[in-house]
Order: C-alpha cells, then sequence, then structure tokens
C-alpha cells in the first residue's frame, strides 16, 4: 500500500488541510506521562511519513517508528534523518528492545482484518514496553458510529500543486470499504487521476479492549481525540 506517489499526495492533503499534529502529540504525551511519568522514549507504529516525528522529539528524548510503506519509510527519512524508521508489518515485529511507549495513530490499527489481527497487533506492541509502559491507539470508527455513504471533500493548495480528494465509504458486514479519488495536476506534468481503495475493520470498543486485556493491559478509552474517534490509553501490567 501507498506507494511513492499516493504516499506523496497523502501527506500533502492532510498538510493543506492544516492537521495540527503538534496538538496531537501533545494530547498523547500528557496521556502517557500521566500514566508513566518518565517516559521518555516512544515507538510510533504505522508512522506514516513521519509529520508526528516533529513534535514527538520536542516531547521525548527518544523516538523511533515502525511503517509498512516502504515509500513513507523514504518520505519520513528524508525529513526526520535523525529518526530511525523500521519497515515491518505491526502484528509481527521485533526489534530487539523495549520503550516507555507505543502509539498508533490515525486509526491505522483498523487495516487488521479481524480479532485475531488485532489480538497479534497489540500483543507485539506490550512486548515491545516495559513493565509500566504505555500503549496509545487511534481507532477507526466502531460500528455504531460509522456513517454508511459517507461522502468527504477537500481541495487544498501545497507545494505548487492544487489536490482534490473525493471519498465515498461503504459498509460491508464488519468492513468499511471507503473508495478514495485524487486529482492533482501542478504547472509541470499538468492533470493526473488516480485511485485509492481501504478496507477498514469497524471493530467494536470490546474487541479494542479485549485486545488490550488479552496483551497483558489495563485499558481506558478517552473520548474525544484528534479525529473524534477516541483513544485507547492500555498500560503493561
Amino acid at each position: 500500500m501507498y506507494d511513492t506517489e499516493l504516499a506523496d499526495v497523502y501527506d500533502a492533503i492532510y498538510r493543506g488541510r492544516g492537521k495540527d499534529y503538534p496538538a496531537e502529540a501533545a494530547q498523547v504525551h500528557e496521556l502517557i506521562t500521566d500514566r508513566k511519568a518518565d517516559a521518555t522514549d516512544l515507538l510510533d507504529v504505522a508512522s506514516g511519513t513521519g509529520a508526528h516525528f516533529g513534535p514527538f522529539t520536542e516531547l521525548f528524548e527518544h523516538v523511533e517508528g515502525l511503517e509498512l510503506s516502504e515509500a513513507m519509510v523514504r518520505i519520513s527519512g528524508d525529513r526526520h534523518p535523525a529518526v530511525t524508521v523500521h519497515q515491518g508489518d505491526m502484528r509481527e515485529f521485533d526489534l530487539g528492545r523495549t520503550f516507555h511507549a507505543v502509539t498508533c495513530m490515525f486509526s491505522s490499527i483498523g487495516y487488521m482484518s479481524d480479532q485475531a489481527d488485532l489480538d497479534r497487533a497489540l500483543a507485539a506492541f506490550a512486548k515491545h514496553l516495559e513493565p509500566g509502559g504505555v500503549i496509545v491507539i487511534e481507532p477507526w470508527w466502531t460500528p455504531e458510529k460509522f456513517l454508511p455513504g459517507y461522502v468527504g471533500g477537500d481541495v487544498v493548495k501545497v507545494d505548487g500543486r492544487t489536490i482534490a480528494r473525493v471519498s465515498h465509504s461503504r459498509r460491508e458486514g464488519d468492513h468499511t470499504h471507503m473508495d478514495v479519488h485524487y486529482t492533482v495536476a501542478d504547472a509541470e506534468n499538468g492533470i493526473r487521476h488516480f485511485t485509492d481503495t481501504h478496507v477498514i475493520t469497524l471493530f467494536t470498543r470490546e474487541q479494542y479492549e479485549t485486545a488490550f486485556e488479552r496483551a497483558g493491559c489495563a485499558v481506558d478509552y478517552v473520548e474525544g481525540g484528534p479525529s473524534g474517534r477516541g483513544l485507547f490509553v492500555g498500560v503493561v501490567k
């Protein structure tokens, strides 16, 4: 997922929309240090293009990332060369060290296809934490809050490009199928159009909490969060 062109456009869309990465990082930092006051190092799972790295490195002494997309690893490496980003799958990575905190933002956890995948991911997160370590996860919508047929749209101007993004989401069983169309125009390349489809699982709150508990964590749910979907905060027992 996320070849070079799509990874670049994805990043530009959210920069153009004014996504407040420093505010999100500050909220996450507060949730972590409320539970582990001495937290100084963090692993950001599904770190994408590294947009959270800037503020995270101001709040934590040591930050690393894990990302499945090779293109996104390259982009984040170019922007934040001091941050080590490992390419890997959140369900089965082993970095050979532990951290004080693990984060997984922007609903990336929703790409787990079922409860078994969700359990594997949480177990991998917990494995990389010291005793008392903290996991912060931003979930996708739960089934009762998902809006079938939802249409989203944005037009932004970033770095000399005009980018339009239109999405349509539908429900198929326990999954969201979100079709996204992009039109990108600039003076050098003219107009290009491409599409992408995301399949994201509509896990229930109970399913998330079960995965945390199976990974040996006490878990709280915090309303609100960066996108209105709340945050799950777990502490390794």
